[in-house]
């Protein structure tokens, strides 16, 4: 598969390195991702030259190797692989090759020995040695007190036998190692990739072309441990958002559940090791920190319960037992620390809280009591006392079927309205008339739980085609409303995360037609957007960050699960 690095990054499973393009694909940066998408990820700027002068360049990116070239001349030609997570290996044929350094305060490199330099990235925190395997370099770094006013390489061919560079991250002390040889990595990272791809889920053939997106872009978004992070992590993109986020983990968790089940249980537990004694789980994570700014919504017994569908694996006692623990605590977090006593609904203190960062129902301040919140929390605590009767805990059982039959009471009494939910200022009171938001249809996902009519209202509501439905899924905002955007984010644009939990929902309501249709709809805007961040509803075109995880974890199980032959 070739693909645009100004769309999707160059990278591989388990490396913080990475590769992409300007926008207008004149320059190439190797990039870096440690420390969370707060912090500039360009270290250098890669460039193919003659007579050590830039030249102009093409590129051609495939899963497991990437080639600068000169348009006039394909065997001029600059290579680059990353065989191991910390190493990346860049040769070139009949060319040169320039690095700059893309510094920041204190950066600086100093020659370590012969045919080595060591770069110090302060803003980075990591250190990197460029070992020359073949071929000579011309260093041009003038010191100034503190350190290089610029760092620019020229490494050039010795008699007609190619260059080959060895570029390696670590923290604190470099450790000598062997090298297999360009042709030797490229088809190490080869095979790692394809066995990868061979646990991806299957999907019928006329979405082959978007399973190639979503099994690369899956694979080349994980990162190792390291830091904060105890385990590795599939980022949400190596992009821009470069954490891990705690309800876009669930997604991508589900989908590596049935082959790739320790990854996905590593996913789910990224948060619990981090899990704050009240019970909340952080809004994400990288290597270097995390927050508990916001929150996220509680989707994360349905995601388990999802994957014990999937893979026996995830019924093992051991492993019930600790995510359970988990949950219950971070239920009783919404019960205890969200929940006014007087007004038995749980609220959302900021947009981010609930995921739809921008939804029209945050349009008249916070605090917030959103029919989504609620309907999750009951959904939860239904899967919770299921857990409970699997661990043999009776009174625990029962005891979760209560607090779920009483939230499932206060949401009807409180929030619907007029047939229709709605969302409310929670320090007023105040019916919030703000837009049109999908949001207030999210109570279908405990839809067997509601009153007949109002399932069936909801049902209604999900079916007017040109309201929120369109010809690529469920817009976020009613497209009627005059809050709705075309690239607005959550005020109208279709999201992966909730097109699966509508979908599944609806299955679950016995609406399997309706669930098939809505799931085809989405995969036929990932063959137009890509696995773009969110879609425009009337177009299919890829909104925001091209390259996300959620949405080709989504795309994956939806085109498996609802458009498979059976």
């Amino acid at each position: 598969m070739n693909f645009d690095i100004e769309k999707i990054p160059f990278s591989r499973f388990g490396s913080y390195f990475a590769l992409s393009s300007s926008e207008d694909g004149k320059e190439v940066y190797i990039r870096d991702v440690h420390g969370g998408d707060e912090t500039p990820s360009e270290i250098f700027k890669l460039e193919l030259t003659e007579g050590e002068i830039p030249q102009p360049f093409l590129v051609e990116a495939e899963e497991y190797s990437l080639k600068l070239y000169n348009p006039s001349d394909k065997e001029k030609y600059i290579e680059v692989c990353i065989p191991d997570y910390e190493v990346m290996r860049i040769r070139a044929n009949n060319c040169g090759i320039r690095l700059t350094m893309i510094k920041k305060k204190y950066d600086h490199v100093m020659i370590y020995e012969k045919n080595k330099l060591e770069f110090h990235s302060y803003s980075k925190e990591i250190k990197l040695m460029l070992s020359l395997l073949e071929g000579n370099i011309n260093l041009d770094a003038p010191w100034d007190i503190i350190g290089n006013n610029h760092v620019i390489m020229d490494f050039n061919e010795e008699e007609h036998k190619g260059i080959d560079i060895a570029l390696e991250s670590y923290k604190t002390v470099w450790k000598p190692k062997g090298y297999l040889d360009f042709e030797e990595s490229k088809n190490k990272v080869k095979a790692e990739y394809e066995r990868w791809k061979s646990l991806v889920l299957s999907v019928p053939e006329e979405y082959e072309k978007s399973r190639d997106l979503a099994s690369y872009i899956t694979w080349s978004s994980v990162v190792k441990p390291e830091g904060m992070l105890l385990r590795p992590a599939m980022y949400m993109s190596k992009n821009w958002m470069y954490n891990i986020w705690s309800w876009d983990n669930c997604f991508n968790a589900m989908a590596l559940s049935r082959n790739n089940p320790e990854l996905a249980l590593h996913q789910l537990m990224i948060f619990i090791d981090h899990q704050d004694e009240s019970g909340a789980f952080a809004d994400f994570i990288n290597d270097k920190y995390l927050s508990f700014s916001c929150v996220k919504p509680p989707i994360h017994a349905w995601a388990f319960k999802y994957m014990q569908q999937e893979n026996d694996y995830f019924k093992q006692e051991e492993v019930v037992e600790k995510v359970y623990k988990a949950l219950c605590l971070n239920t009783k977090y919404w019960l205890n620390y969200r929940t006014y006593e007087k007004q038995g609904l749980p609220f959302y203190k900021h947009g981010n809280d609930s995921g739809w960062d921008n939804a029209s129902i945050f349009h008249k301040g916070l605090p917030v009591q959103a029919p989504d919140l609620s309907a999750h929390l009951i959904k939860q605590m239904y899967i919770l006392s299921e857990l409970a009767k699997d661990l043999n805990r009776k009174s625990e059982e029962e005891y979760w079927i209560g607090e779920a039959e009483q939230l499932l009471d206060e949401l009807i009494k409180l929030l619907w309205k007029e047939d229709k939910f709605v969302a409310i200022k929670s320090d007023t009171g105040e019916v919030i008339e703000e837009g049109n938001s999908l949001i207030l249809l999210l109570p279908i996902v405990i839809g067997n739980r509601l009153p007949k009519e109002i399932k069936d209202k909801l049902l209604e509501e999900l079916k007017k085609e040109g309201k929120y439905l369109s010809k690529y899924g469920l817009a976020t905002e009613a497209m009627d409303s005059p809050l709705y955007k075309e690239n607005g984010y959550w005020l109208g644009p279709i999201w992966a995360p909730v097109m699966m939990l509508v979908i599944d929902s609806l299955k679950e309501c016995g609406e399997e037609e309706f669930s098939k249709e809505l799931a085809e709809r989405f995969c036929n805007a990932t063959l137009l957007g890509g696995m773009a961040e969110n879609f425009d509803p009337l177009t299919g075109r890829g909104l925001v960050d091209p390259a996300f995880t959620w949405t080709s974890s989504v795309f994956l199980m939806l085109a498996n699960r609802y458009l498979m032959k059976k």
